[in-house]
């Protein structure tokens, strides 16, 4: 599997923890508390059995966090000195509770003859179990139901669904790692079609500019009225050259609205992130390529700085309102292209907004409906 990026470790490794916290910590702690009531009959049987628990916790908690290398050493260690004493000393034979755990988790730090080191486990918990018959040999059947074949069966079934819940866990990562790249990858095609929109503007410019500067000259000695005439409109085409260069270079070229809702919910659908569009009524013409910018610098924001799943575009006769999930809870990122914004539509006469709630993110962009000229009055009026 290739290498996490530092976004994955910080968003999706953390929401994994927090759920397998949530979700299978409180049922170890009380399976814990249980076995250790039922298999202690005095107080010493406590120091005896505890730090076998203590580990299988301590080693679960570090599993979820992805650190059980740091202490899968000593925690094997202790739990699987328990079981044998849980087995001669305490007779019990819930002891096995805490190097199933451990055995079970340390198994994933496991890269080599792995095979070998889970027969090993398996072995030793039933071996160990065993050894029950050299102070129990009046009832060699339950010795052997109690302390070999139920242990090392549910030692086998925890280590299973261990390597199974692993697996799933990796599925996990490689998906979140495939979804980064797609974000990644629809960055590169915004970035390829903002090339694109550079070569039609000045592709196109200077290959005319290059035959009228060619004609003009052709013109200089025969026709000098009509070689002025084609240096005036190459100038002319290269002032507007320049004026659109700047426009696309601060994302102030013309923009159809309706185009850019479409190509922001490819952008998205490319990137596995579900987006609904909502049209509550019809934008105003006045504000409508104002409002494209604005929904054109969200989308390459959501794409390069959150870790959305869904994304929600509602159109209103107003304006437009961007809500995406996936945000960082820690700090707001710095939108430069949001702020140079900001002036442009306040300077007509809107309001761009920027919040953050939780791991949701809001840009909405609105302007007060048009005002009606009132009506001019007649020069007779004046002065009444």
């Amino acid at each position: 599997m290739t290498a996490r990026s530092p976004r994955f470790t910080q968003t999706t490794q953390g929401r994994l923890r927090r759920l397998n916290l949530a979700t299978s910590l409180p049922p170890i702690v009380i399976a814990a508390v249980v076995l250790l009531y039922i298999d202690t009959h005095t107080w010493w049987h406590v120091v005896v059995l505890a730090p076998g628990v203590g580990a299988a916790l301590v080693a679960f908690e570090r599993w979820t966090a992805n650190d059980l290398a740091r202490v899968v050493l000593p925690c094997v260690i202790v739990a699987g000195a328990v079981w044998p004493l849980g087995v001669l000393l305490t007779g019990s034979p819930n002891a096995y509770w805490g190097v199933c755990a451990v055995g079970s988790l340390a198994l994933r730090q496991v890269r080599r003859r792995r095979a070998l080191v889970v027969a090993g486990l398996f072995s030793y918990v039933a071996v160990v179990g065993a050894v029950r018959l050299l102070v129990q040999r009046d009832d060699v059947r339950d010795v052997l139901v109690a302390y070999v074949l139920i242990p090392t069966g549910l030692t086998v079934l925890v280590a299973v669904m261990t390597m199974v819940g692993e697996r799933f866990y990796d599925l996990i990562r490689e998906l979140e790692q495939t979804r980064e790249r797609e974000a990644e990858l629809a960055v590169v095609r915004e970035r390829v079609r903002f090339a694109s929109d550079l070569h039609d503007i000045q592709g196109h410019t200077l290959h005319v500019v290059k035959l009228k500067i060619a004609l003009a000259q052709r013109l200089l000695l025969r026709d000098t009225g009509r070689a002025e005439k084609e240096l005036r409109e190459t100038y002319a085409l290269v002032s507007d050259t320049i004026a659109q260069t700047k426009e696309l270079a601060y994302a102030q070229r013309r923009l159809n609205l309706t185009a850019e809702i479409e190509n922001a919910k490819n952008l998205f659908e490319a990137a596995g992130i579900r987006v609904r569009v909502t049209r509550e009524a019809e934008v105003d013409a006045r504000t409508s390529e104002l409002l494209g910018q604005v929904l054109r610098e969200t989308t390459t924001n959501i794409l390069r700085h959150a870790q959305a799943t869904q994304v929600q575009i509602t159109l209103s006769g107003s304006g437009i309102t961007i809500v995406n999930d996936g945000v960082a809870a820690d700090r707001l990122p710095e939108l430069r292209g949001l702020s140079a914004l900001r002036q442009r539509v306040a300077g007509d006469g809107g309001e761009l907004t920027v919040e953050q709630q939780d791991e949701r993110f809001l840009t909405a962009a609105v302007f007060p409906p048009a005002r009606v000229d009132a009506a001019p009055t007649t020069p007779g009026e004046h002065g009444r």
